[in-house]
């Protein structure tokens, strides 16, 4: 097996086989640095990049300048995906985007981590381990999330919180480590007014 298919199965590997991974990760950084240097109003041209570079587009979506991934190729993005400013996403391995997805500016989602003991993580060993994010999911500013998490559908996930583990559908999870705060309910539908028709 070799060091690509271990990152890819989610089995330590060795990250400083650089040949390996060359073609995915030069795709990535140099579609990351064509996107980010497009003018802001030239969305065809910002379009055609992204198609270019991510594995799968479903629908519609907005990401704007600046945008950072590793390889690009390992993100599925749903139908109506919107994102804020500075979107960082290490796709080391899959990330799956549902539909009517929104993220905040400045989160950060890595398939991407190291062992906790010095020895082999001082030989390059890495673990790239899959993100799901379900359908309608809202994710505040500065939230991280960490390899191997799901996040399930309708869930709100406070600004700032760092994801370690599942959040379940339908909730609103907050802090560091992210943590259920509470379902959400009909009454949040009341919580901010509307203007008058």
């Amino acid at each position: 097996m070799t060091e690509y298919e271990k990152s890819q199965s989610g089995y330590l590997f060795d990250s400083n086989c650089e040949d390996e991974f060359a073609d995915v990760w030069w795709r990535g950084t140099m579609g990351c640095y064509e996107f980010n240097n497009t003018r802001p109003d030239d969305f065809e041209r910002q379009n055609e990049i992204l198609h270019d570079m991510l594995g799968e587009i479903k629908g519609e979506f907005f990401i704007p300048q600046p945008f950072h991934c590793v390889f690009g190729s390992n993100i599925t993005l749903g139908d109506h995906f919107l994102c804020n400013y500075n979107l960082t996403i290490l796709d080391v391995a899959k990330v799956t985007i549902g539909d009517y997805v929104f993220i905040g500016p400045n989160v950060v989602i890595s398939t991407s981590g190291h062992p906790l003991d010095a020895e082999r993580r001082n030989r390059g060993l890495e673990i790239a381990l899959p993100i799901t994010i379900g359908n309608n999911v809202w994710i505040g500013a500065n939230v991280t999330v960490l390899p191997g998490v799901t996040i399930g559908d309708d869930a709100v996930i406070g600004a700032g919180s760092v994801i370690t583990k599942d959040i379940p559908p339908g909730v609103l999870a907050v802090g560091n480590p992210c943590r259920v705060l509470r379902e959400i309910t009909e009454d949040d539908k009341h919580k901010y007014p509307m203007a008058p028709e």
